[in-house]
């Protein structure tokens, strides 16, 4: 299911900033050999990652969930002086992939790439951040809002991926869309945060801690 038609997808990408080249040559690249591509961020949602970053301009953001890395180059372009984001991927397969890429951006120095199992490396993670992006496994989605909560500072954001999950969060049932459902209710009903569920792609819950 698309949240948006396509049709308007298509004309917001052709009126929107476009993709730099080493985000192209990824784009490509990750769509020709890598599977469920689909899970790349993307034109429009990088623009937008990048747009929050470079309005907030973190010393710390953190990422959980790399993929090829696209969305980790786009979170590192509103990067501070000195900032750093933190990427973490579970997938070893895919670690000369993101650090080609990272490279060829430019980003090597601002992003530091962990490879392995995120719940068990955040808690080891002596950071205060400025932002937090998920887009790993749904079903450890609320596990790693939890873990990273006294990790952000008051007035920074979680940002979730996927929170319409192709709109199955309407009527499906499976593990995956019943994990997501918890999550965005976690979130909608925690005094903590002020949030917004953006219909973006597949959904971008925005929360920001107050």
């Amino acid at each position: 299911m698309y949240i948006v038609h396509q049709e308007i997808e298509k004309y917001a990408a052709a009126h929107s900033t476009p993709e730099s080249e080493p985000l192209e040559r990824l784009n490509r690249d990750t769509h020709a050999h890598v599977l469920q591509a689909r899970m790349l961020s993307g034109h429009l949602q990088g623009n937008m990652l990048a747009t929050f970053s470079q309005m907030l301009r973190p010393q710390r953001i953190l990422e959980i969930g790399t993929f090829t890395g696209y969305s980790a180059i786009c979170l590192a372009q509103g990067l501070a002086e000195g900032g750093l984001l933190y990427t973490l991927e579970v997938n070893e397969e895919l670690e000369m992939m993101i650090r080609k890429y990272i490279a060829e951006a430019g980003l090597t120095p601002k992003i530091k790439l962990i490879i392995g199992n995120a719940t068990q490396i955040i808690p080891t993670l002596d950071e205060t951040f400025d932002m937090v992006f998920i887009d790993a496994d749904k079903l450890n989605y609320s596990n790693y809002y939890d873990l990273v909560f006294d990790k952000v500072r008051k007035g920074g954001f979680i940002i979730a991926d996927n929170v319409l999950w192709y709109g199955k969060v309407l009527d499906k049932q499976d593990k995956d869309t019943q994990a997501i459902r918890q999550f965005n209710e976690k979130v909608q009903q925690d005094k903590r945060v002020v949030n917004t569920l953006l219909p973006l792609r597949d959904g971008l819950m925005i929360a920001q801690k107050i």
